[in-house]
């Protein structure tokens, strides 16, 4: 008789995955631990494996479908797989081990960065992570978790209501957003509360629906009336960036602006310097000075460097320094995380940003390698445009937009010169950073691109 393999656990905060290819058929004999599946989630691609013996009858599952934890995927026969020929291995089984992200970034070699260099490391703004959703420490993050225990002065659940359904994480996500969680409607069996219950509650309160639920969708037109569509499937790694992001929107009071920073000296340096980078193994880009330049300046503006905790009413400071830089790859957004980017000289950062980038294309980079970030850097310079507004990848509270430096005429010494001048943008949370401390803090940035002793002088 055949019995239902349903999709095990794949990982913390991992409930589902698409599937990119099945590696079995009917009639194939499954042996234990043998890969039956490739699926991407929105933090890896990985191998499922199987839990069973036996022989395959019917698989239930196809390339592109979105399964979840707990969701048949096959059905198989128990014993008769073991007189059976073992099944070929299949070419999937002898790549990189399971858990291993499945990134790929674009190689910008042959495009200018703002210096001129080649600069793969960088891209549109994250994350996040990439991928990274609130309901897991995802890229670029660094969730401290405390529990309300830890504070007594928290308002306790009332003694004759049962505890709400919901997993550690979903109650995590709850406290980062500011939500009660016994609020929040679940729609789970048992009206368990699932990380999208979380998140819809919160952006019902941001738009003032509250607990009476919000408005319903605008419904789309049929875009057919006017010609020819197609309809593409979110990816993982795309539809956890756009959670995480409209998370961070709708939570985060932002403010975004913008200043100039003389690059013209610092180029200078940059050309002079840059071959013995090379050798070293790194490219002296203008992000890796962004690395250290921020690095410095957090050391400075500590207030930039925290996280809030609302539902304890605190500021998390961090004592720690770790720098997360956006990269733009072909399956989306993923931030890496320089870690203890203070302690690092500039050609130091330089050779760890290009080997991160080298691990990426590689699909070697590790999930711990994407976590823990205090700030984000997000650099398009290598593509064009003046300004953006990069959106906070919470749970930091600020994030740096870097664009094209440009030859300007500046007026300096009774006269117009050109100069290299290179736009800024910080976006900050407004519930932690004033007007005035981003304000002073974008301005440090500036001059330490202007007068690199600054970073000597107060880094």
């Amino acid at each position: 008789m055949a019995t239902d393999l349903t999709l095990q656990e794949l990982g913390e905060n991992i409930s589902a995955g698409d599937v990119l290819r099945v590696l079995v058929k009917p009639g194939d004999a499954l042996a234990k631990d043998q890969a039956i599946l490739e699926l991407e989630t929105d933090k890896a691609t990985i191998e499922v494996p199987s839990s069973v013996s036996g022989t395959v009858k019917e698989i239930k599952v196809k390339a592109g479908d979105k399964v979840k934890v707990g969701q048949a995927i096959l059905s198989y026969e128990e014993g008769s797989g073991a007189s059976a020929a073992p099944a070929a291995p299949h070419p999937a089984d002898e790549r990189a081990p399971a858990m291993q992200p499945d990134v790929q970034v674009r190689d910008r070699s042959a495009r200018p960065d703002n210096a001129g260099v080649k600069d793969t490391s960088v891209g549109p703004q994250a994350v996040a992570e990439a991928g990274q959703g609130q309901d897991a420490p995802a890229r670029g993050t660094n969730v401290v978790d405390i529990s309300r225990g830890a504070h007594p002065a928290s308002e306790p659940a009332a003694p004759d209501m049962p505890p709400a359904p919901a997993a550690p994480s979903v109650r995590r996500l709850a406290r980062e957003l500011g939500v009660e969680i016994g609020d929040v409607p679940g729609s789970g069996p048992g009206g368990r509360i699932s990380v999208e219950d979380v998140k819809a509650y919160a952006k019902r309160l941001v738009t003032g629906a509250g607990k009476s639920g919000g408005a319903p969708a605008q419904p789309l037109p049929d875009f057919t009336r006017w010609g020819a569509v197609e309809r593409q499937p979110m990816r993982a790694v795309r539809r956890k960036t756009a959670e995480h992001l409209s998370a961070a929107w709708a939570t985060i009071p932002h403010v975004t602006q913008g200043d100039l920073a003389d690059v013209t000296l610092l180029e200078e340096l940059r050309r002079k310097y840059a071959k013995q980078a090379e050798a070293a193994g790194g490219s002296l880009t203008v992000t890796a000075i962004a690395v250290k330049i921020v690095a410095a300046a957090l050391k400075v503006f500590p207030k930039l460097n925290a996280s809030i905790d609302l539902a304890a009413d605190e500021i998390i400071v961090k004592q720690y320094v770790n720098i997360g830089v956006a990269v733009d790859t072909d399956r989306g957004l993923l931030v890496p995380v320089i870690r203890n980017a203070d302690q690092k000289n500039i050609m130091q950062l330089a050779v760890e940003l290009a080997q991160l980038s080298e691990k990426a294309r590689t699909r070697k980079i590790a999930l711990e390698e994407m976590q823990g970030g205090c700030f984000s850097i997000s650099n398009l310079g290598g593509i064009g445009g003046t300004y953006f507004t990069p959106i906070v990848n919470a749970p930091e509270v600020a994030i740096l937009g870097i664009s094209r430096a440009r030859m300007e005429p500046v007026y300096k010494d009774g006269g117009f010169v050109p100069r290299l001048m290179l736009p800024l943008s910080l976006s900050y949370d407004h519930r932690v950073v004033d007007g005035a401390d981003g304000t002073r803090f974008l301005r440090w940035i500036a001059e330490a691109f202007e007068q690199p002793f600054l970073l000597a002088l107060q880094g």
